[in-house]
């Protein structure tokens, strides 16, 4: 499965099955891995978006992720683009369809 990358001031970000992966760029120019950086990392900068008068919007995002139905981003997303996925999703009530329309912001090829 290939890797997808995010590079910033801190190294290399890649996604590997369930975990964001961190490297960073050895002196010879190839990836030097560091611990797997978890699903939690992403879940993270979406609690920073999620005010917390809507946790239970917060709550139905990390129950998906663990059930299956949402996906990581197979590439990288700004902090833009992660902003207004959540913003359309804080527009309604959670609801299958809400998610449905946040998996495909998230990952356009969800099944969703």
């Amino acid at each position: 499965m290939p890797r997808q990358r995010l590079r910033d001031a801190g190294g290399v970000f890649g996604f590997t099955e369930s975990k964001w992966q961190q490297t960073s760029m050895a002196a010879n120019g190839t990836d030097a891995e560091e611990d797997p950086l978890p699903l939690s990392a992403l879940l993270g900068r979406i609690r920073r978006l999620v005010p917390r008068s809507r946790d239970q919007h917060y709550d139905e995002i990390v129950r998906n992720f663990g059930v299956g139905a949402l996906r990581p981003p197979p590439t990288p997303m700004s902090d833009g683009e992660l902003a207004r996925a959540i913003a359309e999703f804080l527009k309604e009530q959670p609801s299958s369809a809400s998610v449905a329309t946040l998996g495909r912001r998230l990952d356009p090829s969800s099944p969703l």
